[in-house]
This record gives C-alpha cells, structure tokens and sequence, in this order.
C-alpha cells in the first residue's frame, strides 16, 4: 500500500507502508489502540496455569519414559550402528550418542575398548596425502559434543583421554603455508592444497584432557597426563608429559602437581622460560 504526500513538487514524495513500518508504529506510538497491544503482548508473559504436583508429577514421568524410549531406539538402531559401519575396527562397548556423527571421505577409523563418541562430531578424511588416513582412538577415551577432527595422515589419541566439547584436531592446515596464492580458480572457490610436508601427525598421549573449544595444530604432539586448558591454541610441537598448557598461543605452564617423575616431564623452571 502506499499513499502520495501532496504538496510543493520538489518536496512530493511517496511512502510506502510496509510490515516493519506497521510494527514501529505500534511499538513506539502513545495512541490508545497501539499501547493496549502492548499491554497485552507484554501480559502474555504472566499468564501461568496452576501445576499441582498430582497432575504435573504423571506428566513429567510419562514425558521422560517415552523420551528415554525414543532415545534408547535412536542410539541402539541408528546411531550407533551406522558409526560402526564406518569403523575399520572396533573394541567392545563402542558407544554413541543419540545423533549420527558426520564422516566425509575415506579413512581408516580404530577405535579401541569402551570408547564414548558423544553428541555430534565431524570427521573429515583427505585423499590427497595418502591412500588410507588414519584415525585411531585408544580404550577407555571420550570424544564429546561438537568436535572436529580433520585427518590427512594420521590423528593417534591414547587411551582413557578426554576430548571435551567444540575442540578442533587437524594434521592439516587445509591450504599453503607459503607465499602463494591460496586460490586455484576463483569463479569455483577452489582453494590450493599444502603440500605434503605442511600435513603432520598429531599425536595425543595416554590420559590427556584437552579443554573446551582448544585447537591441536599438524605437527603436535602431547606427553602423557597432560592437561591442555580450555581455549587453547597449540601449536607446541612437543608437549612433556604431565604439563599444564593454556594461552593463545599457547605455552607450557608448569608441571601438573604431584605427576611422577618420567623423563622429559615439565619442570617449574622450563613452565618460567616459556613464559
């Protein structure tokens, strides 16, 4: 709809009422039709229904049998299944959450004894670099929601370690390190691949933490016990064991109080030259 302001030529001009013109209007106008809507749209947010226990008690039980139901068949039939079937092999007790895990390209995926593969990740395997990319997963690991792995070669993590959610694995940049150009053909956004020495193994020891939402670059390899903060960013190439390692980029702090004595472990005085 749109209406002609009458007046001096030079000055005509034609408005145009449209949806969001309508909503400003209600919503800033002090006439008595917009501001009783907004009285009842901002009354919409006090309305309750009483929710005597006896009623709502039922309610919340048969809500919760039928979800875990549902959930039960969704993870049993679909989703753990169709991640197996990816898998070159498997230990027992392999488990999934509720959702089907993204897998692109073709690797090799080993996984070992009572592994949790929670939530909903990504694993995507390149196929310029070597014929089979492997991805091998030691007993008694968890991988939780949101994380990405991305495998050129290789990605090793030990056992009994905790990849927690959002954090971001690659043995690959995904593009040159060099001065040269990053695009091959821009009319179809395609990008130049590293070159072979850029894709590095990422090696990821016995009972390792890595916190939320970190990032392992290619080349990094993390000692036993060792703890990477939440957020990090390591591109460390070699991590002692039993280090505690936060920052952006990232640095060994100290040793992890009360680790035992191995060889090559973190000490206060290397954690103070890091810094």
């Amino acid at each position: 709809m749109t209406t002609t302001v009458t007046g001096n030529p030079e000055t005509t001009e034609e408005v145009k009422y449209t949806r969001e013109s309508y909503r400003r209007y209600l919503a800033t106008s002090d006439k008595p039709v917009p501001r009783a809507i907004r009285w009842l749209y901002r009354l919409r947010n006090r309305v309750h229904v009483p929710a005597p226990r006896i009623v709502v008690k039922p309610i919340l039980w048969i809500y919760l049998g039928l979800r875990f139901v549902v959930f039960f068949i969704r993870r049993v039939f679909i989703a753990e299944p169709l991640f197996k079937a990816y898998c070159t092999r498997y230990g027992r007790n392999l488990r999934t959450g509720i959702f089907i895990h993204w897998i692109q390209g073709k690797g090799d995926i080993i996984i070992g004894d009572n592994v949790l593969i929670d939530g909903k990740s990504s694993f995507s395997f390149a196929s310029r670099f070597v014929d089979r990319p492997v991805l091998e997963i030691g007993s008694g690991s968890v991988i939780a929601h949101g994380c990405s792995l991305t495998i050129g070669k290789r990605i090793t993590i030990g056992q009994n370690c905790g990849i927690t959610g959002g954090c971001l694995i690659i043995d690959s940049s995904g593009h040159p390190v060099g001065a040269t150009s990053k695009v091959v053909d821009q009319s179809q956004n395609k990008w130049a691949p590293p070159s072979d020495d850029d894709v590095q193994e990422v090696i990821i020891g016995d009972n390792v933490w890595v916190g939320q939402r970190s990032i392992i670059f290619p080349g990094v390899t993390i000692g036993e016990g060792s703890i990477i903060s939440a957020g990090s960013v390591v591109r460390i190439k070699v991590i002692p064991p039993y280090s505690l390692v936060a920052g952006n980029p990232a640095k060994v702090i100290c040793k992890i109080p009360g680790a035992p004595n191995v060889e090559g472990a973190a000490s206060p005085a290397g954690a103070q030259a890091e810094r």
